[in-house]
């Protein structure tokens, strides 16, 4: 018996966009509003555990209007609001593309951007449609040999401030080649927001991702639960964050420079 076609969507596709802190992903969502904003109806939802920094950020940035940007404090580790409870973020989302949808057109792509966790961290498919994981070279060329379900499974990886390579002597062929080794054929994306071929090809790839949402083709896929972990209570939480991820604001440090 044929199998048959999904219904084309009728809502905006949904874009996780997670990775450790510092690896520059309030900066690559303005390089992608500001490389789309002409051509598609965009949103944001920030997720920080205490603050709204991120969603601030990007209001500075004047990449979109600042009422298509919402922020979701978390209250707890980055990767319970993504994974864990998404409830928050659904909640988010929705409210967000009503809000557009009443005043105008609907949105096209939302953007859910992750408080910065660590290698294992993963969008819930209940959450987002798609999600792409970003490493940056400042990071260690050896980062992307260390796997985890961001890594070897998200839809996207990015290697992201790739201008910054020759300042922190990583090789950055090579670490796209280890990303590759780890992801078993899945797309590797090499980026700096200076390059402008690079900022093309992440463009296109949000395209293809729209496109197969439209038509009914694409299936969100889950990357893998979080391994367990135990904090120093000694209670084990069963998703994984034992290595630190940094309970601060993500890339605080880096916004003025980041690339």
């Amino acid at each position: 018996m044929a199998e048959t076609a999904a219904p084309p969507a009728t809502r905006a596709l949904r874009l996780g966009v997670a990775g450790p802190v510092g690896t520059g992903k309030s900066s690559l969502i303005a390089t992608l509003c500001r490389a789309l904003a002409d051509e598609l109806e965009l949103g944001v939802v920030t997720n920080d555990i205490y603050t709204d920094e991120d969603a601030r950020f990007l209001r500075s940035e004047g990449v979109l209007d600042p009422d298509r940007i919402r922020a979701v404090e978390t209250g707890a580790c980055p990767h319970t609001a993504i994974r864990d409870d998404v409830t928050p973020n659904l909640i988010a989302v929705e409210t967000l593309e009503a809000d557009v949808a009443a005043g105008g057109a609907p949105l096209d792509v939302v953007l859910v951007e992750s408080g910065g966790d660590n290698l294992t961290a993963t969008f819930s498919p209940a959450l987002v449609d798609a999600q792409l994981f970003v490493l940056d070279v400042a990071g260690g060329g050896d980062v992307a040999r260390k796997g985890g379900p961001g890594i070897a499974r998200a839809d996207l990886l990015v290697v992201n401030k790739t201008d910054l390579a020759p300042y922190v002597g990583v090789d950055v062929e090579r670490m796209v080649a280890d990303a590759e080794a780890a992801r078993d054929g899945r797309p590797v994306l090499a980026l700096s927001r200076t390059a402008p071929d690079a900022v093309a090809r992440l463009a296109e790839w949000v395209r293809t991702q729209l496109g197969a949402h439209r038509a009914g083709t694409h299936t969100p896929v889950d990357p893998g639960p979080m391994a367990p972990h135990s904090h120093a209570d000694g209670t084990d939480h069963g998703h994984g964050h034992g290595h630190g991820h940094g309970h601060g604001h993500d890339e605080a440090h880096e916004h003025p420079h980041a690339h």
